[in-house]
């Protein structure tokens, strides 16, 4: 049976679309806002028209992993603590250079057909029984771009929530208003990669750097916790002026959006670029606090970057969290989100019982099945 045979049974009914003329219907779970023809598909390959009605994935998992926190990454949501990630398999986007691409380019790379064999079939409610197991804190979806799955997501997130735990989207952030009002019962956190500050790149990796960029705002503008990361490429996106760009814009929105700067390495298609060295990162990290961003992470380079591992107060300049790698070495956030030295409020989503944080915890992923 073809991966596209297996995909289309694994599916529902979608909430995230309207009734076009001719049997068409217009997808408006992300950016491209797709209208899709009876018999054909999105842009994403996973949502797709049947007799007039959109067909969206549903009640299967390609992931379901715990790991820290700090990979997805997000610095500002429970440091120390266990996320229980799920993914399911297809993407809007198509990075050249995408480290998931085996499970994000599924229906659109032949090589990742055999991606279909990942495929557990599986309810929100044992999801949620799996965070309980692994003792995660925040569920999140992550692995393939979330807003293409969003009604399973919306459907795990509503157990997740009923069960005390938070929610977060790892995504692009080609989001629409429809998409995130209808997400914004559920989610604490999403995190954004902001790929490029040059729509020609955007275009390239099959998105609209105007979506994204609206896409920060809009979910900041809902309430909803965001940090941004961007994968600094040579030769792509690590020009001073690019990242000076992308610092302007963040520190724009708000100075409280933590930044993280990352570490490429080749993979997938894109093998003729350099990886990216220490050195690039704190340069990057560098122009986020001159543009004035409070909180400047340099990642993916444990033990070379320097102080930008941390969480420094906005008061006092004191660390408030201290980390290498994923693992938090020192914790001085209180229970009502100050920091413990000053007494300044440190934006993030925030444990109320710091004398549980782990600190120097393992950081080993935990398969779930």
């Amino acid at each position: 049976m073809s991966i596209a045979n297996v995909l289309d049974q694994l599916t529902k009914e979608g909430e995230l679309y309207t009734r076009e003329e001719g049997s068409a219907v217009r997808c408006v779970a992300c950016g491209h806002r797709c209208l899709i023809r009876e018999g054909r598909r999105g842009i994403c390959q996973v949502r797709f028209n049947e007799g007039g009605v959109l067909r969206v994935p549903f009640g299967y998992v390609a992931a379901l992993q715990a790991d820290p926190i700090e990979k997805k990454p997000f610095n500002h949501v429970f440091p120390g603590e266990t996320a229980l990630t799920f993914g399911m398999l297809g993407c809007d986007f198509h990075c050249g250079y995408c480290q998931n691409w085996y499970t994000s380019q599924a229906m659109r790379e032949p090589e990742s057909d055999s991606s279909v064999n990942l495929i557990r079939e599986i309810t929100p409610a044992r999801i949620v029984d799996a965070a309980r197991r692994t003792r995660a804190s925040v569920v999140v979806s992550s692995y393939n771009e979330p807003l293409i799955t969003s009604e399973w997501a919306a459907a795990i997130f509503k157990e997740a929530k009923a069960a005390g735990l938070k929610c977060a989207y790892v995504s692009n952030g080609n989001n629409t208003p429809e998409v995130m009002e209808y997400l914004r019962p559920y989610l604490d956190a999403y995190k954004v990669d902001l790929k490029s500050m040059n729509d020609k790149n955007y275009r390239k990796l099959g998105g609209v750097l105007q979506n994204t960029l609206d896409g920060i705002q809009r979910a900041g503008a809902l309430g909803i916790w965001v940090e941004v990361v961007t994968l600094v490429i040579p030769g792509f996106n690590d020009s001073n002026e690019e990242l000076w760009d992308a610092a302007r814009f963040l520190a724009s929105v708000s100075p409280d959006i933590p930044w993280h700067v990352t570490a490429f390495h080749k993979d997938y298609k894109m093998t003729e670029n350099d990886n990216t060295d220490a050195r690039t990162l704190q340069r990057a990290a560098d122009i986020g606090r001159e543009a004035g961003l409070h909180f400047v992470y340099a990642g993916n380079l444990p033990g070379h970057v320097g102080e930008y591992e941390h969480t420094f107060c906005p008061g006092c300049n004191r660390p408030a969290i201290e980390r290498r790698g994923y693992r938090v070495r020192a914790y001085r956030v209180t229970g009502e989100g100050k920091c413990a030295s000053c007494g300044t409020v440190i934006p993030g989503v925030w444990t109320g019982d710091p004398s549980g944080v782990r600190i120097n915890g393992a950081g080993i992923p935990l398969p779930v099945f």
